[in-house]
């Protein structure tokens, strides 16, 4: 009788699985069509952007090879064709790269260029850092210290990537523009940092050397 009853259940259980999958079966089926597709789509993409970075990665190899053969005008037009089309990881270094190349014909441009990355909150805070040093270092001669404060003032706190560099640049505007205490604040600054470069610590001891006693009350 145990048996009987095992059966009966076991064709009931049957009966119900079957009537569930006549009811559901196309929606399972559905179901694992999107599946596959959806990997399938994500396998594709995959594979897209690896060539599309592969192909960013040549292109920006020849570029820089241009650039050592001293073909600057050509190949500011490869890293700036770049910037506009390679994959997100290659576009700042490209345009970066075109500010380099650009800096030879027009300084005054290729601050803009460094300018527009700066303001640019999509590249990250280190790379616009590095725009501003960059932009400075261009227009070091021909800019006001005021200007050239306000555009470094920020990259030259403890702790920011480019401080080194910031703190140099400020003090060398703040000598050639005849503001010597500016100077000393800042090349106090380079003496007391204890991971300034050594070149750059010569180099700001040099010109430490350089400024006017200071007056004794």
């Amino acid at each position: 009788m145990a048996e009987l009853f095992d059966e009966v259940d076991e064709e009931v259980r049957r009966d119900q699985l079957k009537k569930l999958w006549d009811k559901y079966s196309i929606y399972f089926i559905a179901l694992m069509v999107l599946i596959v597709a959806a990997v399938g789509g994500w396998r594709g993409y995959q594979y897209l952007e690896t060539k599309k970075a592969a192909e960013a990665g040549a292109a920006f190899e020849k570029a820089v090879e241009l650039s050592e053969q001293d073909k600057h005008a050509e190949a500011e037009a490869a890293f700036t064709d770049l910037a506009a089309k390679a994959p997100w990881g290659y576009r700042t270094l490209a345009r970066l790269r075109a500010a380099a190349e650009a800096s030879a014909r027009d300084p005054k441009a290729a601050a803009k260029m460094y300018d527009d990355i700066s303001a640019d909150r999509g590249v990250g805070a280190e790379w616009q850092d590095l725009a501003k040093v960059r932009a400075a270092g261009l227009l070091l001669d021909s800019a006001s210290y005021a200007d050239i404060q306000q555009r470094l003032e920020a990259s030259a706190a403890p702790k920011s990537t480019f401080r080194h560099s910031a703190r140099e640049m400020l003090a060398l505007s703040a000598w050639r523009n005849n503001d010597m205490t500016a100077a000393r604040k800042w090349l106090d600054a380079i003496a007391e940092d204890g991971e300034t470069p050594p070149g750059l610590r010569s180099r700001a001891e040099a010109l430490q050397a350089l400024l006017p006693p200071v007056a004794k009350s």
